[in-house]
């Protein structure tokens, strides 16, 4: 008898990080670019990266309490089609509530995010297929 080969399903990798962009004004450009000259910085991501890290910092209490109040998830959150089932088995519905990154599997249909899925509000990124996407719209915040 032949072994049986089984082909891996691939890994799907997720992004660490979204890109943004934002508008500066020439005089706090140029005043990024001078530090960056002088070697304060590598690079104006840089400078940026680390204004935002110092903003973050500094208003980390707030940002504790608002997440507390909030109930929400801090991170990373993935529902699976097996984890959508499952709640749809136990006929409740799901409220997605993330500040980070909430992931919702390529293979979840949009009727199976409509059965379950009763509302959804990420501070962050919401990664999931288009089609899924489309069909919860309306219950974003």
């Amino acid at each position: 008898m032949k072994p049986r080969i089984v082909a891996a399903a691939p890994k799907v990798k997720i992004a660490d990080s979204e890109k943004i962009t934002i508008n500066l004004g020439f005089v706090d450009l140029g005043q990024i670019d001078l530090l960056v000259t002088e070697g304060f910085f590598g690079n104006r991501t840089d400078f940026i990266r680390t204004a935002i890290r110092n903003q973050l910092s500094s208003h980390a209490d707030a940002v504790k309490q608002v997440v507390a109040r909030k109930m929400l998830v801090l991170g990373m959150q993935h529902f699976s089609v097996d984890d959508l089932l499952a709640v749809k088995a136990a006929n409740q519905t799901l409220h997605i509530r993330v500040l980070g990154l909430a992931t919702i599997a390529a293979d979840v249909t949009p009727d199976l995010a409509l059965a379950t899925i009763a509302g959804i509000d990420v501070l962050g990124a919401l990664h999931a297929s288009p089609a899924v996407k489309a069909a919860l719209a309306a219950r974003q915040r």
